[in-house]
């Protein structure tokens, strides 16, 4: 998700320079035998999970495939229908129960996600509400049982089963019929949105799914409250979709039947565009309104789809779509198909008619740099959820243009990295997806269309007075378990920083991409937790990084670096100076110090992160034959201090 990030990263940055004095000091809070003790993981390797941080060569996860028929009511706006789900146990333990996530339960009037919604707005939903939401569960069954008895506690369903589900490949199937009203403003993640021309359904955590069983916590059943989003398991999804037979409905899948829901000429738009490397007009503004631009002599018409390999599917319908297409071209040589569906109000004006060539650009150099895209199409839909996102299929703000909409393209179909591929688990550690895409994003940004959106922000040390608020909970926080106006640091921007400093100044760019792009493969489909990624950077880098994860991720510690002295060796310049430097809070880094002579020449040097590790404060000589004029710490401005102030030396 990208809503957050603008109002967010203002409001941090608009922190007062008397916020930032009130964390200065002169004497040194600095902990050296805090900041490199020894031991940091908790946990030891295992034949699950290696210590190297890759999976272990027992490691296991089960898999939940499903299908899925359903039917949308758009008088009533609705959605019913049945769902059967395969569940494989291919953990070392028998389960007497399956556990079922409701997430739609979020909008009963009663559920917990509703009992904390603060008074004041937010994204999850209003405290004023009346919209009664939630499962009308009509039927539950499980193979092989006459009878199955369950039980539902807010988002959470406990499914008992007749027989264990045998160990090491044990599986079963699940049926349940089912529906549900579509909530308006689904918590920025599903909902509707009323359109000239009809609405615009965007529909997700639409069907119930399994809750993920694994080897660090067994069943993951924390609620669904709206902050922490998801974990899911992978599977196929097989999904047929019955809707009025004027709207369009998109889904992040291959769509097994195009001779059945598009009209010929759309038909042949259609396969022009999966060999287009231009955007191909599959149903223009002008053809909206035409009742001929739809198949006729039916009143419903039925979608079908085939998702392989993934952990959740979502979808949107209209009568209102605009829907153009492109080709993406593929590392391997294979290729997948980029498509958009808006309605003529984000049509023109350097908007949506540009969504289809973002979302190709995004796709395309993220498979190239990282992993290469595994699904059919990347679908982008525009709708009243600011910007959310799912395998294959995002839903982003209809309002967006311009920047705005590069923004939160780039940044919901980076959401395929993290954490559709790599499956990490979104309820618990939010930054794992989002600041992992923050990150790649700003790599993506840079390289799109010769920087034409690149983000010019001033200097990054500019992001330190957001870092410092008091009392912002660590990096390691549950979603659950941070003040909401602090998501967007958290989440977003201060792990994105952190990327960037490990590849920038402490790594090196060509070491630490060749170490994520092993994590990521490493961990395609499958379930890392932070150790995992932890372990795996260092044991491809080389590098002992427990100083940094604890005091960047594990804690909010703090960046003060200062210059204390600047003496010449023996009073003679050109003998060279000798530099007193000091770690006055408790976060360590490397140091960049430039100095500058009397004729103008920069002698820059770097030191390693080694000097703190038992010390507080540092001298070294710098070797000149001038007299300095000034010396200067972190002169490009891209480390996180927090007092700039004493970063600078100047001449008498």
């Amino acid at each position: 998700m990208n809503k957050l990030l603008s109002c967010v990263a203002m409001a941090g940055m608009a922190i007062s320079s008397l916020t930032l004095q009130a964390q200065q000091t002169t004497e040194s809070l600095y902990n050296y035998t805090e900041a490199f003790h020894p031991i940091f993981y908790n946990n030891n390797g295992s034949t699950y999970r290696s210590a190297s941080g890759r999976p272990g060569h027992q490691y296991w996860q089960n898999s939940a495939s499903y299908d899925l028929k359903v039917r949308l009511d758009d008088q009533a706006n609705r959605v019913s229908g049945q769902v059967t789900i395969t569940y494989t146990n291919n953990s070392p333990d028998d389960l007497d129960f399956i556990w079922l996530q409701l997430d739609q339960n979020l909008f009963e009037p009663n559920s917990i996600g509703q009992a904390v919604v603060p008074l004041s707005n937010s994204r999850y939903g209003s405290a004023g509400s009346n919209f009664k939401g939630g499962y009308e569960i009509a039927s539950v069954g499980v193979s092989g049982q006459n009878d199955t008895q369950y039980t539902i506690n807010d988002t959470r369903m406990r499914v008992d089963l007749a027989k264990p589900l045998t160990a090491n490949g044990g599986s079963t199937t699940l049926t349940l019929e089912y529906a549900y009203n579509i909530p308006m403003y689904g918590a920025d993640r599903t909902g509707i949105l009323e359109t000239k021309q009809g609405n615009i359904y965007a529909i997700a955590q639409w069907y119930p799914r399994v809750y993920v069983y694994d080897d660090v916590q067994g069943w993951n059943t924390l609620p669904y409250t709206g902050p922490g989003e998801f974990y899911c398991e992978y599977g196929d999804f097989n999904v047929e979709i019955t809707a009025p037979a004027d709207h369009i409905v998109v889904m992040g899948g291959e769509l097994l039947n195009p001779q059945d829901v598009w009209t010929g000429e759309q038909l042949s738009r259609y396969k022009n565009a999966q060999k287009s490397d231009k955007t191909i007009m599959i149903r223009t503004a002008e053809e909206v309104a035409n009742k001929q631009s739809r198949p006729s002599n039916k009143q419903e018409l039925t979608w079908k789809y085939r998702l392989e390999n993934a952990r959740d599917v979502a979808w949107a319908s209209s009568k209102s779509f605009i829907i153009d297409a492109a080709k993406i071209n593929l590392p391997s040589g294979k290729a997948s198909l980029a498509m958009s569906a808006y309605p003529a109000e984000s049509n023109g004006g350097n908007a949506w008619e540009r969504s289809t060539e973002y979302t190709k650009a995004s796709i395309e150099y993220y498979s190239k740099k990282w992993f290469e895209y595994p699904y059919p199409v990347a679908v982008n839909v525009a709708s009243n959820v600011g910007g959310m996102e799912y395998p294959a299929i995002s839903f982003c703000s209809s309002t967006a243009k311009a920047g705005s909409l590069w923004g939160v393209t780039d940044h919901e179909f980076g959401h395929n990295w993290f954490p559709m591929i790599v499956g990490s688990n979104e309820r618990l550690h939010a930054w794992m997806d989002e600041g992992f895409n923050t990150f790649i994003n700003d790599l993506s940004t840079a390289a799109f269309n010769n920087g034409e959106y690149e983000r010019r922000m001033g200097d990054r040390n500019s992001m330190t007075a957001a870092f410092a608020v008091p009392g912002l909970e660590p990096i390691m926080s549950s979603p659950q378990n941070m003040r909401e106006r602090n998501l967007g640091i958290l989440a977003y921007y201060k792990p994105g920083f952190g990327l960037r400093l490990l590849r920038d100044e402490i790594i090196g760019a060509k070491r630490f991409d060749a170490a994520f792009r092993a994590y990521i493969h490493a961990w395609a489909f499958k379930h890392p937790t932070p150790e995992d990624f932890f372990r795996t950077i260092e044991s491809e880098t080389g590098e002992n990084l427990a100083w940094f994860w604890r005091g960047w991720f594990q804690h909010n510690w703090l960046l003060d670096q200062a210059i204390d002295e600047v003496r010449y060796v023996e009073m003679s310049p050109e003998k060279g100076a000798i530099i007193k430097i000091s770690n006055l809070q408790k976060l360590a880094l490397p140091v960049v110090v430039e100095a500058v002579t009397e004729s103008g020449k920069k002698i820059r040097q770097k030191l390693p992160v080694d000097i703190w590790e038992r010390n507080k404060s540092w001298s070294f000589m710098l070797e000149t034959t001038e007299k300095l004029t000034s010396v200067t710490i972190d002169p490009d401005h891209v480390y996180p201090d927090i007092n700039q102030e004493n970063n600078t030396w100047r001449a008498n």
